[in-house]
């Protein structure tokens, strides 16, 4: 088989060489890397990648194909990949289809045979930035670098009414006895299955659904979802949290929703050197003080000092290898959240109790 090159170039200059994977074209992103061993079509449809470049750590990828239950949402929304060594053959008797088919399919370019390890190390070093892979210009870089000027920073990106349902639905049994309103940040699949699983019917709202709208429903709580882009600009969403916030009903957060629940309470946050994404981060409980191992994909941060500042709000977790808070609930509100996945899916299952504690705070409220 022939293999097409393709190019890959960072912001700073910095050239790697190839060859294509998935579609032929020209992509473009803000460049990170994911430690998960395993996973890698959760991690390519989990909406919290949109508009990022996805370098995986692990050597093979490709070699298990894809399956239709294993996506997180409808389709990918990453930039691009970055692997190592690319497998066009699959070995799983059960999937139905293969990578590269996949990759085409949903128009998303990438590139292969080049050193990660090298790479991940100078994003480590250098810290996370726009990139971009290309099939189009292998001896034009300049042309390339003209390209990569247009991609849109992070810093400072609003993304998740761009990624979330246009319309509500509903999941799980409409019986259940428990109801949640999930405002959609870019919500995955397998929280609101964590949440089902437990007895609760959800309706997932667009991310700019007011209070109003949601309280028509007359939900027993609320749940603020994963999602990509900056927690700072997302002032709509602020606002509607403290809303919530003034309803009396239990919250929870995961991820993007813990940064917008630390920013409704005045604590800011912040764009990381180069993120937490993997299956293998580290957590502390303060309140159990129990540890687990966590699936975590989040390139923003609640800012600390704001936080151990604030008179209302407690620190439940925090990362292990940077001290950084990765969990926090308020005083005075029964009102929750964690930076990393407790649906995990994939990665460990040691942060589950999470969605247990959320619904005997509805119980009990």
């Amino acid at each position: 088989m022939n293999k097409q090159k393709a190019t890959l170039l960072l912001a700073d200059g910095t050239v790697f060489h190839g060859n294509l994977i998935g579609n032929s074209g020209t992509n473009g992103g803000e460049i990170c890397f994911n430690t998960g061993m395993t996973g890698y079509q959760e991690i390519y449809t989990d909406p919290s990648y949109t508009g990022q470049i996805i370098v995986n750590t692990t050597s093979h990828i490709g070699n298990y194909g894809v399956m239709d239950d294993e996506s997180e949402s409808e389709s990918p929304s990453i930039a691009g990949i970055v692997v190592n060594s690319f497998s066009q053959v699959f070995s799983r008797l059960d999937a139905s289809g293969s990578l590269q088919d996949y990759l085409v399919k949903h128009g998303i370019s990438g590139i292969a045979d080049i050193d990660t390890r090298k790479l991940v190390r100078h994003i480590r070093s250098q810290g996370a930035m726009n990139a971009i892979i290309s099939s189009e210009f292998e001896n034009d870089l300049e042309g390339l670098r003209a390209e990569l000027e247009k991609i849109p920073n992070m810093d400072g990106l609003e993304l998740s009414s761009k990624v979330c349902t246009t319309e509500p639905y509903y999941f799980g049994d409409d019986t259940a006895d428990i109801k949640v309103a999930c405002l959609d940040f870019g919500i995955k699949k397998n929280i609101l299955r964590s949440l089902a699983s437990r007895g609760v019917y959800c309706k997932v709202f667009p991310a700019k659904t007011n209070l109003a709208e949601m309280e028509a429903w007359n939900p027993d709580g609320y749940f603020l979802s994963n999602g990509p882009g900056d927690p700072a600009v997302m002032g709509y969403a602020v606002e509607t949290t403290q809303s919530i916030l003034q309803t009396g009903k239990p919250l929870f957060g995961i991820c993007l929703g813990h940064q917008i629940l630390a920013e409704a309470n005045g604590v800011s946050t912040f764009k990381m050197h180069h993120g937490h994404r993997g299956l293998n981060h580290p957590i502390k409980n303060l309140v159990t003080g129990k540890s687990e191992i966590t699936s975590q994909n989040h390139g923003f941060v609640v800012n600390r000092e704001d936080v151990e500042k604030n008179e209302n709000i407690e620190i439940t977790h925090v990362h292990l290898n940077d001290g950084t808070v990765a969990g926090i609930r308020l005083k005075d509100k029964p009102a929750f959240s964690v930076q990393y996945h407790p649906e995990s899916s994939p990665g460990p299952h040691d942060s589950r109790y999470l969605f247990d504690d959320f619904i005997s705070l509805i119980q009990n409220n």
